[in-house]
């Protein structure tokens, strides 16, 4: 029996601890693709585990983070923005020895029903609407696998289907499999 496998009957628990000579998630940048790949599953469970665990608390303390930044200079970026006579966009500021640059950026919606109307109206006074505005087909998947298969052949040439990232998952079994 390997040496993971007796640890793991041993201990009865497949995420504790593995013994100290293995990898952990600070190791791992140091490590080959194929070497992560050679390790026990129990082990690539743990560190799975342990990787999402640092994740999300990472993430937490980075939202708590710029939570903290945001109500420390929030209002001298808004003071400094309007004395440049603008609403958004970035600002640079002194705070002590340090530069702080605060960037409020623009987001933009558009009504896509009077857009759709302004393309109308551009068209039939004769110009292209392309000089004005970007028009983007889509067809979401869940429409076009519900059509029918006349509609679905007429548009399958303008179709191409990638695949996305492989994601893996390791989960332990059930105790009663």
């Amino acid at each position: 029996m390997p040496a993971c496998q007796s640890f793991f009957t041993d201990h009865g628990d497949p995420f504790m601890p593995f013994p100290e000579n293995t990898p952990t998630p600070d190791d791992l940048p140091s490590l080959s693709a194929a070497d992560i790949a050679a390790l026990p599953v129990e082990l690539l469970a743990i560190l799975q585990r342990e990787i999402d665990e640092r994740l999300k608390r990472d993430k937490a303390a980075k939202t708590r983070f710029d939570a903290g930044l945001a109500v420390r200079y929030a209002t001298r970026a808004t003071e400094e923005r309007q004395a440049a006579g603008k609403d958004t966009g970035t600002v640079r500021f002194d705070d002590g020895d340090f530069t702080v640059v605060a960037d409020l950026p623009k987001r933009v919606d558009w009504d896509q029903d009077r857009l759709a109307d302004m393309v109308a109206r551009i068209s039939d006074a004769g110009d292209d609407p392309a000089e004005y505005v970007d028009l983007a087909y889509k067809v979401p998947e869940r429409k076009y696998a519900a059509w029918p298969e006349a509609i679905r052949a007429g548009f399958e040439p303008a179709r191409t289907v990638r695949p996305g990232t492989l994601k893996v998952e390791i989960l332990a079994l059930a105790a009663d499999q």
